[in-house]
């Protein structure tokens, strides 16, 4: 199967090699293009992520080994234009003293259809079972097409491993549950509020967990949303994104009062929220609950605030605690989606070989076809010239037949003159013909 995939992701490479081979977005097209003009390659699709970059091809055909890792310079016509070169060369790695031999992994047949399954799935992904992967998957084939270097073989197999991820993803639990700490604190915020309509966030820093759980919040609904920052040009920044407020650190106490839900990760030193100003608010708030997650360390809300009633006060301890137990679910659920991959993967490549015989398919129909369309015009003009009917079905059905049949029986007669077994034997069973009987 000529399926090759060469890339790096977060396993073989750092931030640092990985960054350098990013395919910006207005690069990607001329880049697309590009590969597909490579000796070799007949379709090309890219995948460039933070955490991969990966070229997909449907190339000629090259040596496999028996793990399905290829040698590469076998891969295609021209070994002074193997892939890994082409990528090297178009980020201009040379320039920046980077070898890739140690990073590059390079996949063939089966192991790289399994591998674009495992990717779809987010299997193969930094935390298991992620779904950002399975849209920038999809993006980067829309890409692909748009640019016209997808074929039937890539089309297959990306609409294959997107159907594959779909039914991973419903069929077991391999994107249940939170994995990330902002995750889980929006997570467990659920638990207070059925729906986050018509409630106010107040978010406590500007830093990426913040900004992560800002997105988990507005991606549930959130009403409105307050952001408190020491730096007030980083939360008004962040607040308008999500069409939020910014305050200063020191505004934290006489917003309180409006938060249903609190969520704080700050570098300070000393606590941001007191147990006076929590108590305060509370009473303002005519003891309507406030949820509190304090992801900080050291931590940005007083411990004693736990023992006010109607706080729900949550630490970052506790969230690990349930983002462990969720990996660990997703864990189990992957060795679930592994099995299921295997199985898939021997489906697609029984469905792919029907492929190679399409072409043959198609030209024999188009043979039988003409011969049918002449044979029948021949006894139109006989029936026109008055012939008996009898006469033209006899005609018309034994000129069909003898044409039909002339060439694979010549083609039988040679074999059996020249010693083809295998061939005589294919015909066989191809029409289903049990050898005369001898005796």
């Amino acid at each position: 199967m000529p399926l090759v995939v060469i890339g790096i992701n977060h396993r073989t490479a750092p931030v640092e090699i990985r960054e350098k081979m990013v395919f910006a977005g207005e690069e990607l097209p001329a880049a697309l293009r590009e590969l597909a003009g490579q000796p070799g390659v007949r379709e090309a699709l890219i995948v460039s992520t933070c955490n991969r970059t990966e070229l997909y091809c449907f190339a000629d055909a090259g040596g496999e080994s028996p793990d399905g890792v290829i040698n590469e310079p076998a891969l295609l016509p021209d070994p002074s234009l193997p892939l890994s070169d082409w990528l090297a060369h178009w980020h201009d790695l040379a320039a920046h003293r980077l070898d890739l031999n140690q990073t590059l992994y390079r996949l063939h047949g089966s192991a790289a259809v399994q591998h674009l399954f495992a990717v779809a799935c987010g299997l193969d992904s930094l935390v298991i079972g992620e779904p950002q992967i399975l849209g920038q998957l999809k993006d980067a084939y829309r890409a692909a097409h748009e640019q016209k270097v997808t074929g039937p073989y890539l089309n297959r197999v990306m609409q294959t491993a997107f159907s594959v991820a779909k039914r991973v993803r419903t069929q077991t639990r391999i994107g249940a549950n939170a994995v990330s700490v902002a995750y889980a604190a929006v997570s467990l915020a659920r638990t207070v509020f059925e729906k986050f309509a018509g409630h106010t966030a107040l978010l406590v820093g500007a830093g990426e967990t913040i900004a992560l759980a800002a997105r988990h919040l507005h991606a549930n609904g959130l009403g409105r949303m307050i952001v408190a920052n020491r730096s007030i040009g980083r939360a008004q920044e962040l607040a308008a994104e999500f069409k939020g407020f910014a305050i200063g650190i020191d505004d934290i106490a006489a917003h309180l009062p409006e938060a249903d839900i609190v969520i704080t990760s700050t570098a300070s030193p000393t606590p941001v929220i007191t147990y006076d100003a929590v108590q305060a608010a509370v009473r303002a708030r005519k003891r309507k609950p406030i949820f509190m997650v304090d992801i900080a360390v050291p931590r940005d809300i007083e411990a004693e605030v736990s023992k006010i009633e109607d706080v729900y006060l949550f630490t970052i301890d506790d969230l690990q605690n349930v983002v462990n137990e969720n990996l660990a679910s997703r864990r189990e659920a992957a060795r679930d989606a592994s099995e299921m991959l295997a199985t898939e993967v021997s489906l697609f490549e029984q469905q792919l070989k029907t492929l190679d015989a399409v072409p043959m398919i198609r030209q024999l129909r188009q043979d039988a076809e003409e011969v049918r369309s002449q044979t029948a015009a021949q006894a139109r003009r006989m029936l026109a010239a008055g012939r008996d009917p009898k006469d033209v079905v006899d005609f018309l059905s034994s000129t069909l037949t003898n044409r039909l049949l002339h060439g694979p029986s010549q083609r039988l007669r040679e074999a059996a003159e020249q010693g083809e077994v295998e061939l005589l034997e294919a015909a066989r069973i191809l029409f289903a013909a049990d050898a005369p009987d001898q005796t």
